[in-house]
């Protein structure tokens, strides 16, 4: 049994999340914000990776390290315990981050002037990784149907052209938290087959699923195993992100080498810690994983029937995957300028704006479940109450 209902004091500890809430959502008259935004946990990293960090330090030297045949076996076999997905070592290639890896596999297997496509609402660094690189953004929305979001294939149909060349897929989805199916997938890879479009997914959340099952885009078929980059990490899943340690899986052996170049060019090697967090990790995390899962949906679920009951101006859905609600505020008649000084001065609440993840967003906030149910109940209080005087 692990602690899951305290949180460690992260206050003026140099944390984006507690420490720059009031400065980015505070508009500046808010100083005691409920920082719910940025994607990391509020919890204790499990202990068996404490103990390997801890190990790492006791060496007191800092050097250059390098992976060892050790780390590529823990990624090797967590991808097949846990997604049935079978990867050679020399597929793997380690990069400081997936934002990093996107903006890479981008110019991997596309060139200045082709499109890429991706499906609003999506993660927001979607859109610099391909307009940053001298690409052209394709942006298809998704199909809004009271909140459960899926792709609209005959928008897609009409909006590719011979010069798309790829696509930005988030698997699973972030902000909209849907666990895309097989018969989804299967679909997506024959469009793509047809249209010769190369998948770039960004699986960061495929270990945090509370409803279906994850697939692994590169599993649907061999087609897809040899025209897809698969950005891993663990990260999200035992809350890593300052480790800044990634694994992209390329099987297609041309497009891995373009992409192991921009890495070496880029010198975007291991730091001494994310070898350590990550063996640690895949190898003893498992039941500390299990029971956060566990708490996490029990929090995503709170959360919901709480808005569901009280706030009926507000919409969510319960997410099949990911700690990260997607609130629909378009019921309060606000603007993003009004909703955003709302959210600062009446809610309390440090939340992702919404046009974030594109024009689709506008008007939505994300919020993270990842910290203690009391975390979750005082933001619930927070929204009931400040809706209650809206009714007024």
């Amino acid at each position: 049994m692990y602690d899951f209902k305290n949180a460690p004091h992260r206050k003026n500890q140099g944390c984006i999340k507690w420490d720059k809430a009031d400065v980015l959502y505070g508009c500046g008259v808010a100083e005691n914000l409920l920082p719910m935004w940025i994607a990391d946990m509020d919890f204790a990293v499990a202990p068996p990776i404490v103990a390997a960090l801890q190990k790492r330090v006791q060496n007191l030297v800092f050097g250059y390290d390098f992976l060892t045949d050790e780390y590529y076996e823990a990624v090797i076999g967590w991808m097949k315990r846990r997604h049935n997905y079978e990867i050679q070592k020399e597929w793997i290639t380690f990069t400081p981050g997936i934002v990093t890896a996107l903006h890479m596999a981008v110019n991997s297997v596309t060139e200045p002037g082709d499109e890429v496509l991706m499906c609003s609402p999506v993660y927001g660094p979607f859109f610099g990784a391909a307009t940053d690189e001298g690409r052209v953004l394709l942006d298809v929305p998704l199909h809004d149907e009271d909140g459960y979001y899926t792709m609209d294939w005959d928008a897609m149909e009409k909006a590719v052209t011979p010069k798309t060349r790829a696509m930005l897929l988030c698997s699973p989805h972030n902000p909209g938290g849907r666990v895309w199916t097989r018969e989804e997938l299967e679909k997506l890879d024959a469009f793509c087959e047809k249209h010769n479009i190369f998948v770039i997914a960004d699986e960061i959340h495929n270990d945090l699923v509370f409803s279906g099952e994850h697939i692994v885009y590169g599993n649907v078929s061999e087609h897809a195993k040899m025209n897809c980059i698969i950005c891993t990490a663990p990260s999200k899943t035992f809350n890593l992100a300052g480790i800044q340690g990634s694994n992209i899986l390329i099987a297609n052996e041309e497009v891995r080498k373009k992409f192991q170049a921009q890495v070496a060019k880029a010198h975007a090697s291991a730091n001494v810690f994310a070898g350590p967090a990550t063996i640690a990790a895949y190898n003893e995390g498992e039941q500390w994983l299990d029971e956060l899962i566990d708490v996490l949906r029990g929090n995503c679920q709170y959360f919901v029937d709480f808005i569901h009951e009280h706030c009926p101006e507000l919409k969510v859905r319960m997410n099949e995957a990911t700690y990260l609600m997607w609130l629909d505020c378009r019921g309060l008649g606000m603007t993003e300028e009004e909703l955003g000084k709302w959210f600062a001065e009446k809610v309390g609440i440090a939340a992702n704006v919404g046009s974030w993840f594109g024009q689709t967003g506008t008007c939505f906030r994300r919020l993270n479940m990842a910290c203690p149910r009391t975390f979750v109940e005082d933001a619930c209080q927070r929204i009931e109450k400040a809706v209650k005087e809206l009714r007024k």
